[in-house]
Parts: C-alpha cells; structure tokens; sequence
C-alpha cells in the first residue's frame, strides 16, 4: 500500500460555487462582509506568511512557543496513533507533535488546497518513512468523512483559526468535531486569548502595512476571479476591537462613494463614502470560555497550555 493517498470530498468546482454564493449573499446585505477564507490565493498566502513574521503579530510565535514546550506533554496525554489535521497547510507547526508521539500510525492532514497538502505530504513522508498519510480534500467547516485510521485519534485546529468563526458556527463546528471522536480521541485547539486593546489592534494593523495589502487581497480575489472592477486605492484598511463581541473586526472602508461592477454575477455594488465591508472577525478567548464551549459541544476540557507571556492557549478536550 502506498505511504500516501489523496481523497476529494469537494467538487473540483466547489470552489468557484462557493466564491459566486459568497460574494452574492455578503455583498447584497446591511453591513456588508466577506468570509476571510477569501484572503488566501497564493499571493494571500504569501502575504500572511510575511504576517507571521512581523514584530506586531504575536500568536504564530506564541503557538509554536507551546508546541515547541508541551509536545511531549500532549503526545503523553493524546496517545495518538493517528493525527487529523483540520486547516492543515503547510502542516509546518504540527511537525512538532508529529515528531514525539512514539506510536504515530497515520496523519490525516484536511485542506482545500490539493496543492499545499501534496507538498507537506513529501516533505513529511522524507522525515517520517512508516508514516502513513491520508489526505482529504476537504472544506472541515461542512462535515467530515474521515478514513479508517488507528486510534486513539487527535483531532488538531491549530491557529487561533477557530476565532475567524461568528458564535453559531463555532457551535456547529464543535459539534463536528464531538461527532467525530470515539472514546479515547481526543481534540488539540489553539486559541487566542483577550488582552489588552493595544495590543490586539496592532497586531492586525502593522506598522509596515502588510495586514493592509493582506485585506485589500480580498478585493483582488474578487476582482480576478468574477470579473470585478473594486479599486483597491478606494478603500482603507481598519482593525477595530469590539468588546462586547471580545473580537477583532478587520474592515474596509470605502474613501469615496463607489460602484463596483461584479461582472460574472451581473451585479452592481453601490457603496457609500465611508462604508465598511467585514472580511474578518478574530475572536479571543478566555479559559472559561473555551471550557463553556467544549461543554456546550459534549466535551470537557482536560489540559490547558499557555506560552509563557499568557497570550495563546492550546487545549486538549475529550468527547464526555
């Protein structure tokens, strides 16, 4: 049997469906928004690797502070012989628990991107030769089929990638995942945690402007892909803090009043001088929350590792 194997549980058209039914529903509402999975083409991806590496944006380093720490306290508390992979990417950051779990099987890593889970799987299966890797084609947010593997399984959402999720959708999601484990698996979670303003703010606002061309990256998306004409020195890049939500807003806002043409959805877009677009939503959590959440999704948080700044918190909780 082949070390590695690649299943699509997505339409190869999925994609463009889901762009058309997301700029259609985000754009024709009262405040208008777009999903930030939108963000990531390859030049998006480029750019948010140069993110991870500003002064300003903290939770990248503090995450692989903990992975690079408590590996061996999560493999020890998992023993996981197969490791799931939800958003998995490049998979650079999972290497860490990949390397320490004595009795590792399988890694399924779950993707959109049948480009990025190719080239993690080479370079893993270089590293680890008994590895068996399993990847799926997958959007991880719509239900999960997940291929036979050993257990006990660790289901991993690494990233703060959780909080890019409004409330009810973490709900669903959670519940997801609880469906997906059987007694002795278990679910690795990475979450930002609240802090003070100033710092949230900046580190979605850089000083060099690049969470800026990031954002802005959404408009360009649009623009290749549906035939849109949005001027991208028509709008500016925000980061607002909303409290009561305990998450950051990223914004567009709209120097003059526009109006876009989206020539594949025939669809004209009037905005306003000032207006904003939502193209993210970052939310950040306390321990408590995390635990009312898990609970609330038939899980019970067990672990709780933080870095050593208190800023990120990875989790591991078992199904009840």
């Amino acid at each position: 049997m082949s070390p590695y194997s690649l299943t699509r549980t997505l339409p190869v058209d999925a994609t463009d469906a889901a762009l058309r039914a997301d700029v259609l529903s985000g754009l024709t509402r009262h405040p208008k928004t777009l999903p930030p999975k939108w963000f990531y083409d390859a030049r998006g991806s480029e750019l948010f690797e140069e993110i991870t590496r500003l002064p300003e944006y903290y939770p990248t380093r503090a995450e692989r502070e903990i992975l690079q720490t408590r590996a061996e306290e999560i493999a020890a508390a998992s023993g996981a012989r197969t490791v799931i992979e939800l958003g998995s990417g490049s998979s650079e950051k999972t290497r860490h628990l990949l390397e320490v779990l004595p009795e590792l099987h399988a890694y399924v890593p779950v993707d959109v991107s049948e480009s990025a889970l190719t080239g993690a799987a080479e370079s893993l299966l270089a590293e680890h030769p008994g590895l068996s890797v399993h990847a799926l084609i997958a959007d991880f947010t719509t239900g999960l089929v997940l291929p036979g593997t050993p257990g006990p399984r660790l289901v991993v959402f690494l990233g703060g990638t959780i909080g890019n999720l409004l409330p009810e959708e973490r709900a669903t999601f959670l519940r997801s995942v609880r469906s997906l484990l059987s007694p002795g698996d278990a679910l690795l979670l990475g979450t930002d945690l609240v802090k003070e303003e100033e710092t949230l703010v900046a580190a979605y606002d850089d000083a060099a402007g690049v969470t800026a061309a990031f954002n802005k990256n959404v408009l360009s998306v649009v623009n290749r892909e549906l035939g849109a004409d949005f001027p991208l020195d028509g709008f500016d890049h925000r980061a607002v803090w909303n409290p009561e939500q305990r998450w950051i807003e990223m914004r567009l806002r709209a120097r003059r009043a526009l109006s876009v043409k989206i020539r594949e959805l025939d669809l004209v877009v009037p905005f306003e001088a000032g207006e904003e677009l939502r193209t993210e939503v970052s939310a950040k959590f306390r321990q408590e929350d995390v635990r009312e959440e898990l609970a609330a999704a038939g899980m019970r948080l067990a672990q709780w590792w933080t870095d050593s700044a208190g800023r990120f918190a990875l989790s591991l909780a078992t199904a009840v």
